[in-house]
C-alpha cells in the first residue's frame, strides 16, 4: 500500500476540509430555515457537548495513534502497528460505549440541575448519545490510516460523514416539527450518530481492502509492547493534544467574559459592545480561519512523517518537511495577510452587509501568518512526541492574551481594535515560542530568502489590488464586482511574481499531485521560471 507524499497528503486532507465546510455552511442555512430561532437555541444547547466529544476524540487520539504506527512503519514492525491499531480500538470501544450511555442517562440529571436551564433540550442531548460511541471508534482507525501516511480514507470518510449527518439532520428535523420544536430539535442533533456511522463504515471497508497490501513484517521485532504501555503512551500523547483544543472553546468563553465588559468601559452602550464583538468573532475571525484550512491539513500530514523520521534518526528528512510546510505556509498566509488587510472593509460589506466588521478584519488579518506558522509548528512538535509542549506555549500565549484584552479593549482610542490586537500577540506568541522548540529538537532555521520572495510577490500583488479596486469602482459602482476584480487580479499578478522572482521552482510545480507535470509544463512554456 502506497504512502501519500507530503504534500499530496496535505492537499488531500485540505480539499476534504473545504467541501466539509461548504457543506456545514448549506445545513446552517437550512437548518435556521426550519427551526427557527427558538428551534436553533434548543439545538446549540446539546451541540457544544457534541464538540467536547469530538475535540477528545478527533484531535488527540488519532494523532497519538498517528505517531506510535508510524513509529513501528519505519522500522518496518508491521505487526507492531497493527498491535497498537487493534488494542486502541478495543479499548476505545469500550470506553466510546461508556460514554454513550453516560451521556443518554446524564441529559435528565443536566436539566435536573438546571446546567441545561431549558428541558426541552432533553431529548437533543439524549438523542446525541450514540453518536459519541461511533466517533470514538472512528478515531482509531482515522489515527491508523494517517500513521502509515494515507491520507484519502480520513479526507473520504469525513466527507461522507457530513453529507449523511446533513442529510439526516435535515430530514429528522423537518418529519418531527409537528411533534413539536423540541422533537425537530433532538431529530437535527440525532443526524450525527448516522454521519459518524458511515464514516465509520468508509473506514472499516479502507481497512479490510487495503490490508492485504500492507508492507510485510520483518522475520523478527525485537520487543513487544504490552496492552497496557500502548495504551499508557497513547494517553500521554493524546491527553495534551485534546486539552489543547478545549481550550479554544474556552478562551472563546474568557473573551465572552471580557470584551464586552472592557468595551463597556471605554465607553461604548451594551448594544455598542454586543454589536462590535459579533463583529469581531462571528465576522472576522471566521474569515482569517480560511487561509488555515491549508495549513491545518499541513499540520496533520507532518505529524507521521516526522515521527517517521525521528523513529529512523533522519535529521535531514526532518528539516526538509519542516522547511517545505513553513515555505508553503507562508505562500498561503502572507498574501492572505495584505488582501484581507488592503479589502476589509469591502470584504465585510460584500459577505456580511456590514463594512463595520473591516475595523476588525483589518487588524486581525496581521494574525494569520503567525497562526499559520503556530499550526505547523505545532504539527512537528507533536510528530517529534512532543505534544505537551504546544499545550504549555498555548497556555502561555492564552495568558498574554487575556491581560492585553482586559487593558487594550478599555482603551477609548482602540475599543474593539484593542481585542483584535490582542488575538493577534496569541497568535504570535504561540508561534515563536513553538518555532524555539523547533529549533532545540531539530535546529530548524527559517529561510528568509524564501520569504522574501514572498514579501515581494505580496508587495506587487498588493499594488495591484488598489488599482483594480479603485478602477472598478469608478467605473461600476459596485463593490462586490470591484472586489471580486481586485481578488482575481491580484491573484494573477501573485502568482506570475512567485514564478518570475523563483519564489517558486519548477520542480515544487511538478510536485504538485495529479496535475503537476502538466502545470510545470505549461508555464515553462510561457517562460514564467526564473532563470538560473
Amino acid at each position: 500500500m502506497s504512502k501519500d507524499n507530503f504534500l499530496r497528503g496535505a492537499l488531500i486532507l485540505t480539499a476534504a476540509g473545504i467541501i466539509v465546510k461548504l457543506i456545514g455552511s448549506v445545513n446552517r442555512i437550512l437548518l435556521s430555515r426550519l427551526l427557527g430561532g427558538e428551534g436553533i437555541g434548543l439545538y446549540q444547547m446539546a451541540y457544544p457537548i457534541y464538540l467536547l466529544a469530538l475535540s477528545l476524540s478527533s484531535a488527540g487520539i488519532p494523532i497519538a495513534i498517528s505517531i506510535m504506527v508510524a513509529e513501528k512503519i519505519a522500522v518496518r514492525d508491521i505487526g507492531g502497528a497493527n498491535r497498537v491499531f487493534r488494542i486502541s480500538w478495543s479499548v476505545l470501544a469500550v470506553t466510546g460505549l461508556l460514554s454513550s450511555l453516560l451521556l443518554y442517562w446524564g441529559a435528565g440529571w443536566l436539566v435536573e440541575y438546571q446546567l441545561i436551564r431549558d428541558a426541552r433540550a432533553y431529548y437533543a442531548i439524549a438523542a446525541l448519545a450514540p453518536a459519541i460511541f461511533f466517533v470514538t471508534v472512528l478515531s482509531s482507525y482515522r489515527g491508523y490510516f494517517q500513521g502509515l501516511q494515507q491520507m484519502t480514507p480520513t479526507a473520504v470518510s469525513q466527507i461522507v460523514e457530513q453529507l449523511v449527518r446533513v442529510a439526516v439532520m435535515v430530514w429528522l428535523a423537518y418529519v418531527l416539527m409537528p411533534q413539536g420544536l423540541e422533537y425537530a430539535a433532538a431529530g437535527a442533533s440525532f443526524g450525527a450518530a448516522p454521519g459518524a456511522a458511515a464514516g465509520l463504515v468508509v473506514l472499516m471497508y479502507y481497512y479490510w481492502h487495503r490490508r492485504p497490501y500492507l508492507p510485510q513484517p520483518r522475520e523478527t521485532v525485537n520487543g513487544r509492547d504490552s496492552g497496557w504501555r500502548i495504551m499508557k503512551r497513547i494517553v500521554k500523547l493524546a491527553l495534551p493534544v485534546s486539552l489543547a483544543n478545549i481550550m479554544l472553546p474556552v478562551v472563546s468563553s474568557i473573551d465572552l467574559l471580557i470584551v464586552p465588559a472592557r468595551l463597556e468601559a471605554a465607553g461604548f452602550s451594551i448594544q455598542e459592545a454586543t454589536e462590535l464583538f459579533g463583529y469581531l468573532t462571528g465576522m472576522a475571525t471566521a474569515l482569517i480561519n480560511l487561509p488555515t484550512i491549508l495549513t491545518g491539513s499541513l499540520a496533520a500530514s507532518l505529524v507521521p512523517s516526522v515521527a517517521e523520521a525521528f523513529t529512523l534518526k533522519n535529521s535531514g528528512h526532518i528539516q526538509n518537511r519542516v522547511a517545505k510546510a513553513i515555505k508553503i505556509a507562508n505562500l498561503i498566509t502572507i498574501p492572505s495577510f495584505a488582501g484581507m488587510y488592503l479589502l476589509a472593509t469591502p470584504i465585510s460589506a460584500m459577505l456580511y452587509g456590514a463594512p463595520e466588521a473591516g475595523i476588525s478584519l483589518r487588524v486581525l488579518s496581521v494574525g494569520v501568518v503567525f497562526l499559520g506558522i503556530h499550526q505547523v509548528s505545532t504539527g512537528v512538535l507533536q510528530g517529534l512526541g512532543r505534544t505537551a509542549i504546544p499545550l504549555v506555549n498555548m497556555l502561555i500565549a492564552a495568558a498574554v492574551k487575556i491581560g492585553l484584552s482586559w487593558y487594550l479593549t478599555a482603551l477609548p482610542a482602540l475599543g474593539i481594535q484593542g481585542a483584535a490586537w490582542a488575538t493577534n500577540v496569541d497568535f504570535a506568541v504561540g508561534a515563536l515560542l513553538n518555532l524555539y522548540f523547533v529549533y532545540r529538537y531539530t535546529g530548524f532555521c527559517p529561510r528568509l530568502g524564501n520569504t522574501a520572495k514572498t514579501i515581494m510577490a505580496t508587495i506587487l500583488m498588493s499594488i495591484m489590488v488598489i488599482y483594480t479596486y479603485d478602477a472598478a469602482m469608478s467605473a461600476w459602482l459596485n463593490n462586490t464586482m470591484a472586489t471580486l476584480a481586485a481578488i482575481a487580479a491580484g491573484s494573477l499578478v501573485y502568482g506570475a511574481s512567485l514564478l518570475l522572482l523563483g519564489g517558486v521552482e519548477e520542480r515544487d510545480v511538478a510536485g504538485i499531485p495529479k496535475a503537476g507535470t502538466f502545470l510545470a509544463k505549461l508555464l515553462r512554456h510561457l517562460q514564467l521560471f526564473k532563470k538560473k
